[in-house]
């Protein structure tokens, strides 16, 4: 019996050794990066994104970069939720630099909810687990690593590289670092584009890279609050006059309301894109909505999808609810938060305005929240970054499309686009059918998406430091 067990153990230690030997130097260290980022907690509530921050610019200094191209940066009322921006600078007094961008907050993970620790690196069967393994510290650890390496191999590029690590991504409450530097350090952030999350690829059940996408523009979240009053009473003489029924048939009205479809550069190559050469209804949808917006029954078979309905247009849902005072009254107020997803170009007042008419209702009162935003522009199709994604990605999975995406959620890019720098969110990492659990419960990367897209990044990144 002891002797089955040592040599089981022996097997497995056997195994662990041949796993790391499989690793190159450089990927060994690029993954104590990755567990350093994922290891440390940058959540809201009780993380600190300056302690990240302050880690990864120690890395770059260990690395050779001199401390005046390392740049920290917090609110005084904001202590932890601070950034760093750091510099590679290029050969060439012509060419404008390009910027790396990534913010390293995360949404609040639980642990008694988790299977494992969401605030440790584990890697199970090829799959690495941890909050932020795939939103988005797996690109933080990417940038910083692809620097620090670039240093030491005192790679000099032709335009100059800057690294953004910024905070406050994940919560509309926390102090944004990527608004705050757009604001107030525009010439430090200075770049001719900016490569940024939103991206990705999609895999089959067995990993097989299908597509690889580029997020090139997204919506814009404006919130409402929607309230109606009634003067109320005593619950023993009810009317029909009340302040929750109202409230209600509202409610299903924006339930009910479809915002007009619309299409930008972007979703219409995503369409064409994406459904050429299939023949399922699905996709000849697809390639008869990219020709025609106005195909009615092409907009109604993609409606059958949430996200292609999504994509399709500026989308309102309720997300809170409360109403009434007392038990025993007529309810005096009802109130409803409306969450708003706006499409590229569509405006606050331009969205409050349709609500109101589908409405249809002057009790009904729409109010908006602030932050109140601008309206998003998606990035131009640069032909030089689209081409260095597509020739990159040919030499790492032939015959894989390079699908230019919209997202329907946000990022970080939609302060910086405002300012003039074009925002593109990278392909390169993948997740399977299942998802990567991002903002959800187990957030996971497969490790050899992990491995696979850092070094993709890298000739991305390259390619692109070196073009004219």
């Amino acid at each position: 019996m002891l002797s089955r067990v040592l040599t089981a153990v022996l097997a497995l230690t056997v195994a662990g050794r041949a796993t790391a030997q499989e690793l190159r130097p450089d990927q060994v260290k690029f993954r104590e990066v990755y567990r350093e980022l994922v290891e440390t907690n940058t959540s809201l509530s009780v993380g600190s994104c300056t302690i990240a921050a302050a880690k990864m610019g120690a890395r770059l200094k260990a690395a050779g970069f001199a401390d005046s191209d390392i740049t920290y940066f917090s609110a005084p009322d904001h202590p932890k939720e601070g950034g760093v921006v750091a510099i590679l600078h290029g050969s060439s007094k012509t060419a404008k630099p390009m910027l790396l961008l990534g913010h390293l907050d995360v949404v609040e993970a639980k642990r008694a909810d988790w299977v494992r620790d969401p605030f440790v690196l584990n890697e199970e069967n090829g799959v690495f687990y941890g909050r932020g393994t795939s939103d988005m510290k797996v690109i933080d650890a990417t940038w910083v690593d692809m620097l620090a390496r670039f240093k030491e191999q005192k790679f000099v590029p032709k335009r100059t590289i800057k690294l953004a690590l910024t905070c406050g991504e994940e919560t509309l409450e926390a102090f944004n670092g990527a608004s705050w530097l757009a604001t107030n350090k525009r010439d430090l952030i200075d770049a001719e584009f900016a490569l940024n999350e939103g991206g990705g690829g999609r895999a089959d059940k067995d990993g097989k890279v299908l597509t690889q996408g580029v997020q090139v523009g997204e919506k814009v979240v404006q919130q409402f609050r929607m309230e109606t009053t009634n003067p109320g009473g005593h619950s023993s003489v009810p009317i029909k006059d009340n302040a929750i029924y109202q409230l209600a048939q509202a409610l299903l009205k924006v339930r009910d309301y479809d915002f007009p479809l619309e299409l930008n550069d972007t979703t219409r190559a995503f369409f064409a894109k994406a459904g050429a050469g299939r023949t399922d209804p699905t996709g000849l949808a697809m390639q008869a909505i990219a020709k025609d917006p106005g195909d009615k029954a092409a907009e109604a078979e993609l409606n059958k999808d949430r996200g292609f309905h999504s994509m399709l247009r500026t989308t309102c849902v309720a997300t809170l609810l409360d109403g009434g005072h007392a038990e025993n009254a007529l309810p005096q107020r009802a109130g409803a938060n409306i969450n708003c997803r706006m499409f590229p170009g569509d405006t606050m007042e331009g969205t409050k305005a349709k609500l109101e008419a589908a409405i249809a209702d002057p009790g009904v009162k729409l109010i908006p929240l602030q932050p109140i935003r601008a309206k998003s522009m998606p990035a131009p199709m640069n032909p030089k970054v689209m081409g260095a994604f597509e020739s990159v990605a040919a030499k790492y999975w032939p015959g894989v499309p390079v699908i230019p995406t919209m997202s329907t959620g946000a990022s970080d890019a939609l302060y910086l686009i405002p300012v003039g720098i074009p925002t593109y969110g990278v392909p390169g990492f993948w997740s399977g059918p299942e998802g990567s659990g991002a903002h959800g419960l187990n957030e996971h990367m497969a490790a050899k998406s992990v491995y696979t897209g850092r070094d993709y990044l890298t000739d991305v990144v390259k390619t692109l430091a070196d073009a004219d």
